[in-house]
């Protein structure tokens, strides 16, 4: 064997690659999005999650007729020749945060940001009002806090319950 020859097992970063590659296209064929690829679990208990995403949503016939397509096109990819359980869905209300696109489209929406800034690491809860390729801003109740995405530790939406009234009551009213 030439010694310039060095057999490579694929790593999940590649093998997440190889699958938005393969998937994106297809998706887009499908006039959806691909939200987020991840891979889970080693050995027989990996699960790759795939989410997908529509202008409209996308209910739950819909990710039933996708994710039959998309296993068919994962039948060939030699990095889940292994056993693997196959999710795909959509982000839903609270979704993690991961690209500037996921930012953009969560403009106006309830934000929870961990960041690390120089040797500290900082919580922001609040509205996501702006985005752009370089970072994002969130209004929190002490005022505008702008972040770079490469500061990041974690990021996701928050959905907030609203109270029902109780029935026979009027929302505002006390009773």
């Amino acid at each position: 064997m030439p010694a310039s020859f060095v057999e490579r097992t694929p790593t999940i970063a590649q093998s997440t690659d190889d699958i938005t590659a393969l998937v994106e296209p297809w998706l887009a064929a499908e006039r959806l999005e691909l939200d987020d690829v991840e891979m889970v679990g080693s050995g027989n208990g990996r699960t790759l999650r795939i989410l997908v995403d529509a202008p409209d949503g996308v209910d739950l016939d819909r990710l039933s007729e996708v994710s039959n397509g998309i296993s068919r096109l994962l039948d060939d990819v030699p990095s889940l020749q292994s056993p693997y359980q196959l999710e795909v869905s959509s982000p839903g209300l609270e979704r993690k945060l991961r690209k500037p696109s996921h930012y953009k489209k969560s403009i106006g929406r309830l934000v929870k940001i961990k960041a690390r800034i120089d040797e500290t690491t900082t919580t922001a809860s609040g509205e996501l009002t702006s985005a752009d390729d370089d970072g994002f801003v969130v209004s929190t109740n002490s005022g505008d806090e702008s972040f770079r995405y490469d500061a990041v530790t974690s990021a996701r939406t928050v959905f907030k319950w609203e109270a029902q009234p109780k029935p026979g009551t009027k929302r505002g009213k006390a009773s």
